[in-house]
């Protein structure tokens, strides 16, 4: 089990990209699952660049009140991190000594300060664990769900 999963924000886009047949159920139930066990957690950044992706780049996009009321929900429902000064601080060094973007370095930031060892993402490596935060794409091959939730595990 890892305890609590930042979740990027491609994992939530698939959960609403209906061009996306394979990955959008899967995203579905892995959201869904997340919340179930209370696992998952969201930033302000995830949440911001959800809203730019789902309203203007997935066909059809949803509508501004149509993303607003699934921002609402997500923050009801998720622990959302702060963004704090020192999470950008991190950042920086991130993107200087990983060359990663800078927004894929926040994200690792805020998952390395808040001390969460796990990131859903398809945008890093799969496996890559930089600084004691591992990155899993939830939709590899070899993923399965189950072994990242409490309880027992399957055989």
């Amino acid at each position: 089990m890892a305890g609590r999963i930042l979740v990027d924000t491609n994992i939530l886009l698939y959960a609403y990209d209906r061009g996306e047949t394979a990955k959008q159920p899967l995203a579905l139930t892995l959201l869904d699952r997340l919340v179930e066990h209370d696992l998952g957690v969201l930033t302000p950044q995830v949440l911001a660049e959800f809203f730019v992706n789902v309203t203007k780049k997935l066909r059809p996009p949803l509508t501004i009140e149509e993303a607003y009321i699934r921002i609402q929900n997500y923050l009801l429902s998720w622990e959302i991190l702060d963004i704090t000064g020192a999470i950008v601080l991190e950042a920086i060094r991130g993107a200087r000594t990983y060359h990663m973007t800078y927004w894929d370095a926040q994200v690792w930031a805020s998952a390395r300060l808040n001390q969460i060892p796990i990131v859903l993402s398809e945008d890093f490596g799969d496996g890559v664990m930089i600084e004691g935060v591992k990155f899993v794409n939830p939709f590899g091959s070899d993923f399965n769900l189950e072994a990242w939730l409490p309880g027992p595990k399957p055989s």
